[in-house]
This record gives C-alpha cells, sequence and structure tokens, in this order.
C-alpha cells in the first residue's frame, strides 16, 4: 500500500505588534525597536550600531521614547515588545540625540563621519557652543586611571593626539574614535579573538589601547584589518587611504569597485577592490557575504601590493 502524502510542517514565526508614531507595526519575534522603526521607513540615527555585531548601546544617538518607561531606550539593543508604543521624533528625543551629537563633535573629529554632518544639522547641533577645541594632548595614551585633569573652561575637552603610524598596513587616528567599541568586538570574541585592543581608562580619559600602549607591531595583532571594516568614522584606516588623503588626492567619485574571489586559500572569501587611478587602494568584504560577513585575514585585506607593483612595471597590467 503506497503511502499518503504528508505535508511538510512550515516553521512557525511568531509576530509582535507594537505602535511606533502613531502607526501599526508588526515585526517578527526578537525583532529589535530598531528593526521596526526600518520596517516603518523611519531614518533612525545610528553610529555605533553594526548589521554584524552585537549592539554595544554606546553612542546613544539611535534613543526612542517608550510610553511607561523612565528612561529613553536606545532602539538599536532593545527587543520589540507586544503593545510597546514608541516615538522616535518627540522633543525629548530630538533633544537627547542633539546634545549626543554635540557633545561628540566638540570632542571628536567627525570631518569625515558620513552622518555626523547630516545629524547635526536635522538636529540643529551647535558643538561650536561649547568653546574652541583643546589643544591635542601627546600624553593622552598614558594618562593614570582616576586622574582626569580639571579642564580649564575655556576650551572644550578633545580626545585628539598624534596619529599613529607604525606599521604599514594601516592608521590609527583615535582623535576620530567616538569609543563604539566595535573594533574591540571585531578583535575580540565576536570574531577574532585576537583582544589585541581593548577599552583603556575611566570616563572621558577612556580609549582604545593594545596592551600597555606598545606599538602595533609589538601587540597582539594580526593585521586582519577588521577593526577598519566596522569603523564608522575613519579612526582606523588603510594607509594607502591616509597617505591619499593627506595628499588631497583621495576621491571616492573617481574610484570604482571590482567584486572578486581571494585567490590565497580554498575558502574562497568574497572581496571588493576600490580602485583609484588604477590602483587598489584598499579591500573590503561584503556584511551580507555567509562565509565572510565582512572580515579577512591579511592576506585578504592587505594583499594586494603585488598587483600594484605590477601595474607599475613598463609592460605590466597598467599599460
Amino acid at each position: 500500500m503506497t503511502p499518503l502524502p504528508t505535508a511538510t510542517a512550515q516553521p512557525f514565526t511568531r509576530v509582535i505588534e507594537l505602535t511606533i508614531d502613531g502607526q501599526p507595526v508588526v515585526v517578527p519575534e526578537g525583532s529589535t525597536v530598531l528593526d521596526a522603526c526600518r520596517e516603518r521607513g523611519i531614518d533612525t540615527p545610528t553610529l555605533c550600531y553594526g548589521e554584524t555585531l552585537t549592539p554595544a548601546n554606546a553612542c546613544r544617538i539611535c534613543v526612542v521614547e517608550l510610553e511607561g518607561a523612565r528612561t529613553l531606550i536606545p532602539a538599536c539593543s532593545r527587543e520589540a515588545e507586544p503593545g510597546m508604543v514608541i516615538h522616535t521624533d518627540s522633543e525629548r528625543v530630538r533633544l537627547s540625540r542633539k546634545m549626543v551629537i554635540e557633545f561628540l563633535a566638540s570632542s571628536v573629529d567627525l570631518t569625515i563621519t558620513p552622518s555626523a554632518q547630516d545629524y547635526l544639522e536635522r538636529y540643529d547641533g551647535h558643538p561650536e557652543r561649547y568653546g574652541p577645541p583643546a589643544p591635542p594632548d601627546p600624553e593622552r595614551d598614558h594618562r593614570r586611571t582616576g586622574h582626569h585633569e580639571r579642564p580649564d573652561g575655556q576650551t572644550a575637552a578633545t580626545v585628539h593626539g598624534p596619529t599613529k603610524v607604525d606599521n604599514d598596513l594601516y592608521v590609527r587616528d583615535y582623535s576620530k574614535c567616538i569609543l563604539c567599541y566595535k573594533c574591540v568586538d571585531a578583535c575580540g570574541e565576536q570574531y577574532q579573538n585576537t583582544f589585541a585592543i581593548t577599552v583603556a581608562g575611566r570616563g572621558f580619559d577612556a580609549r582604545v589601547s593594545t596592551e600597555y600602549a606598545n606599538p602595533l607591531p609589538e601587540s597582539a595583532c594580526v593585521y586582519c584589518g577588521n577593526c577598519i571594516a566596522v569603523c564608522p568614522t575613519g579612526a582606523l584606516m588603510f594607509r594607502t587611504e591616509h597617505e591619499l588623503r593627506g595628499a588631497a588626492a583621495w576621491d571616492e567619485s573617481r574610484q570604482t569597485e571590482t567584486e572578486t574571489i581571494c585567490p590565497y586559500c580554498g575558502v574562497g572569501c568574497n572581496l571588493t577592490l576600490h580602485v583609484q587611478d588604477n590602483q587598489i587602494v584598499k579591500v573590503t568584504s561584503p556584511d551580507d557575504h555567509d562565509i565572510t560577513r565582512g572580515n579577512l585575514c591579511i592576506k585578504g585585506r592587505f594583499g594586494f601590493q603585488h598587483v600594484s607593483a605590477r601595474s607599475a612595471e613598463p609592460g605590466g597590467a597598467g599599460d
């Protein structure tokens, strides 16, 4: 007797219903408030959020107002719950976001942070009202924990310091660092598990550092560059990009992107080659790629110099 065909069981996904800015929203269980906002088409500002990392709740610019809650909540990490009533553009939310972006812009160099200027304009931010920036502190890396110096009251305290150029692959300019923790997480347990960097110090003196503030070549860094991939402000940057920017020659409008496969091993990581003037200036990997999730090793990220050297030779690929 032939058995009767049976229907294949389909996975059941529970949904959550909530209200955002007066409009009903339905999202799958486990979604965050930020996911729900995006489902509604609401442009919620983010700086420390990354699609491939667990939210660190560091910058707080994505906060929204939840009816019944004492404080504003971070949309990037708070899970959506049934019956939530969310306001994303209330006076309280706008004031909080304005203060966050003002405090950041008064103490950090956000000139190449893609969204920062838009946020300043959107929330009428005026960081200059806190005073002119204090001069860079070359000893910032060696500040003693808990011994924060009293500001002079005439200038806005900053995190500015000398750019660290201690290797041939990438530079660290922590005057652009908003302390979002993304590089620490990517270097640590969420991806690379190298733990070459961490956050040292407390309060305003907190900064990303290698062990004992050693130069990068003397640290545990394996030069995978995954920290660069997640940095939202340009604090971590390919040395090629840094040098082009220093020469006022970096021009993304003249750059092309070419998708290819890394040739160094059999894993098959996807690469995106960023090319300017027939030279590879940096390499990235798509965040949505099943294998890499934006991550690469030193060979995939930085192993393109032989291509540039070949194209510069007579009769090479560049001729």
